[in-house]
């Protein structure tokens, strides 16, 4: 429960899910103990297999880079350096942002997390980008498309995806180039088609369904593991997403990941 109105309407936002929606007062019932604490176990046991997926794709993303490597350099064990991919993750949800920075802390992808409400983040975008220098960047937080609204093409159905959409626009005056800069746009229900016109490479959700807290970071995971002359392929990563394809969508785009030789020291840039 995050507010209450004068007519006992409560906003409420999803713990596990990127959401936020109303109700009246008394639609609600308490979540006694007992409750909480086997939600809290399978949301936990959900974390945990979320980051065993993360775990294993990136060990195979990292197999095949291997293999490729060593097929070009006609050498088993290239030894070789990887230049460090940088995220800015920004988020309307505080505790979002911490499982997220703490899902990239245990994958070893440096991020920066940016708390703040979806509606400065289009004013926010461009100093942090300058400030970040980074190669991915996420814009999420929470969501809703409510048809009494209207259509799903009308942006006043959504709750924040208008601060989403002018958001991807704002970067993408920064940075034009979609393979510059990848962004991954979206939560729960946001308006996909066009998040995807104003320049994102991923967004939320093509079905208006909603997706889950950790989708953005797998997406951004997988980016960050795809050499930058390989393309990123669509169907493989949405398939293992979370949510799938009805939760997220995206063009072609290319990895992010460069690869330099000789390694003089056992560490990466």
């Amino acid at each position: 429960m995050t507010a209450v109105d004068d007519k006992d309407n409560i906003e409420l936002k999803g713990e596990e899910l990127r959401l936020v929606a109303d109700a009246p007062l008394a639609d609600l019932k308490k979540v006694d103990d007992d409750e909480r604490s086997e939600f809290e176990e399978e949301e936990k046991k959900k974390e945990e297999q979320c980051y065993r997926l993360f775990r294993q794709d990136n060990r195979l993303m990292r197999e095949k880079n291997e293999y490729e490597l060593s097929s070009a350099y006609a050498t088993p064990n290239p030894q070789y350096f990887e230049m460090r991919v940088r995220v800015l993750h920004m988020d309307g949800d505080a505790s979002y942002l911490q499982k997220c920075t703490t899902m990239y802390d245990r994958l070893g992808i440096p991020v920066y997390g940016a708390h703040m409400r979806e509606t400065d983040m289009p004013q926010q975008v461009a100093s942090l980008l300058e400030m970040v220098q980074p190669d991915i960047l996420v814009i999420t937080g929470h969501d809703a498309y409510t048809r009494t609204r209207g259509d799903s093409n009308d942006l006043k159905a959504y709750r924040h995806s208008k601060a989403f959409l002018q958001t991807v626009r704002e970067a993408r005056k920064a940075v034009p180039n979609l393979d510059d800069l990848i962004i991954f746009a979206g939560a729960c229900q946001s308006y996909f088609e066009g998040l995807i016109r104003a320049g994102a490479n991923f967004a939320s959700s093509p079905s208006r369904v909603n997706i889950h807290a950790l989708d953005p970071v797998y997406i951004a995971s997988r980016v960050s593991m795809t050499p930058f002359l390989n393309r990123v392929h669509l169907n493989e990563v949405l398939r293992n997403t979370i949510t799938g394809e009805d939760g997220l969508g995206g063009i072609d785009t290319k990895g992010v990941l460069r690869r330099g030789i000789p390694l003089k020291e056992q560490q990466n840039l």
